[in-house]
């Protein structure tokens, strides 16, 4: 797989819900690179525009948004409380290292109540997320110098290699902005129909970005672009796996807030066969993505459909996707894209 640099510094810029400035200017780097041009609307939403030969329109949504927190109270001994901005797992934020995005940048330690002095009553209690605070080793009076309530708080971990996997914070969904990134430097010649590519925000939160441009742009066709649950470790029984790693890029079917169209679903299906990219099908239970909106959130809807990412310990501290699976979904989605035209879809 190439450029895993790229990646590890899309996975290092924070961007929590609402927060997304910084990865949104450094994707807008990388896009004036390659010349493409670009507008934000009012929520924060970087849409790239291809101009494609004939007069339909194509929207791929990755939300650029990463799950963290925000800063909610700082008592008078300087241990810092917070509130949730998207879906966490508690048990997975003890002694794990965040940080504090303020006037400067402020590292510090999710803490809880030492086991050593939890009652036997208290042992057997999943720890809640009220639970927690941030311990960052800073006095009151020295923290609010630079950290202030409704700060945002982001993870902190750099990216690994493990064997043909890659480790990381913020893979969910910075997986994703990377292959769009990708797929849009790709596309050389005019696309079939316009292309937009949809860097959203909120997501973590509700899906909040992709409604409000799906709303603006209004596409004929939709591809969610996120990652999914890879249950392929112990434990895990077959039929519950959802994907498993490097078995390529899964064709989602529904998730719990979207069916996705059959028609996109049989066209998925038939770019897999006929340009020979190993696929495999996802039924999500539980969780939703910006498929949702996509389909919906527009006049008339759209033929929608999404490519999902397998991630492995997805929505806690670190997450773990294939790099096969990474190359395959670049080149699924670009195929899907620049192939959409010759597909009938009338059955």
């Amino acid at each position: 797989m190439k450029n895993i640099e790229l990646l590890s510094k899309i996975c290092s810029v924070p961007g929590a819900p609402g927060h997304e400035k910084k990865i949104r200017d450094f994707i807008i780097g990388e896009i004036k690179k390659e010349g493409l041009s670009y507008k934000l609307d009012n929520l924060g939403n970087l849409i790239v525009k291809i101009k494609g030969k004939k007069e339909k329109s194509i929207m791929v949504a990755a939300h650029m948004d990463e799950i963290g927190f925000i800063v909610k109270y700082i008592d008078k001994k300087g241990f810092v409380f917070f509130h949730p901005l998207g879906g966490f797992d508690p048990k997975t934020l003890t002694s794990q290292r965040v940080v504090i995005h303020g006037k400067q940048d402020v590292l510090g330690v999710m803490g809880s109540k030492p086991i050593h002095i939890m009652s036997a009553e208290d042992r057997k209690k999943t720890t809640k997320i009220e639970d927690y605070f941030i311990d960052t080793g800073l006095k009151k009076e020295e923290l609010e110098k630079n950290i202030n309530v409704g700060d945002p708080i982001t993870r902190h971990g750099e990216l690994i290699e493990m064997g043909q996997n890659i480790n990381s914070k913020s893979l969910d969904n910075r997986a994703s902005v990377f292959v769009l990134l990708q797929v849009l430097k790709k596309i050389k010649q005019p696309p079939p129909y316009d292309i937009y590519g949809v860097f959203t925000v909120q997501e973590e939160v509700g899906l909040r970005g992709a409604s409000a441009a799906s709303l603006l742009i209004n596409p004929d066709f939709g591809f969610g672009l996120d990652t999914t649950i890879a249950f392929d470790t112990p434990g895990s029984a077959e039929r519950d796996r959802v994907s498993q790693l490097g078995l390529g890029p899964c064709i989602k079917i529904m998730d719990s807030q979207t069916i996705c169209d059959y028609r996109m679903v049989n066209y998925m299906k038939e770019i897999s066969k006929l340009k020979k990219i190993k696929t495999q099908l996802e039924i999500l239970p539980a969780g939703a993505t910006d498929t949702s909106p996509l389909q919906r959130m527009n006049s008339g809807g759209s033929i929608a459909g999404a490519i999902s990412i397998p991630t492995r310990h997805i929505h806690q501290t670190i997450e773990m996707v294939n790099k096969s699976d990474l190359s395959n979904t670049i080149v699924f989605l670009y195929e899907c894209l620049t192939e959409i035209d010759k597909y009938d879809w009338s059955h």
